[in-house]
């Protein structure tokens, strides 16, 4: 199971990449997961975050994970086969 399929609440998820450069090298807990967008626990608030924008790793991981691919729901990520290239 790759970390595009496996689920993501409850892991850390460290941002690598942005479109806006105030999220990158942002950590924190995932809390929930929508179609579009992760909220993340950061030290004491909750930040929303779409997911098309992003680039991040869960869990210390070497595996980045593009937001741009995982644009459906999380229900039908967990099932879905992915092609890397």
């Amino acid at each position: 199971m790759t970390h595009y399929n496996s689920t993501w609440i409850g892991s850390m998820m460290n941002i690598v990449e942005s479109n806006d450069p105030t999220l990158v090298g942002r950590t924190g807990l995932v809390l929930d997961e929508t179609k579009n967008t992760l909220v993340m626990l950061e030290k004491d608030s909750q930040i929303r975050i779409g997911k098309a924008s992003i680039k991040f790793t869960l869990d210390n991981s070497d595996v980045v994970v593009q937001g741009a691919l995982v644009g459906q729901r999380p229900e039908d990520r967990t099932n879905r086969k992915y092609r890397m290239a």
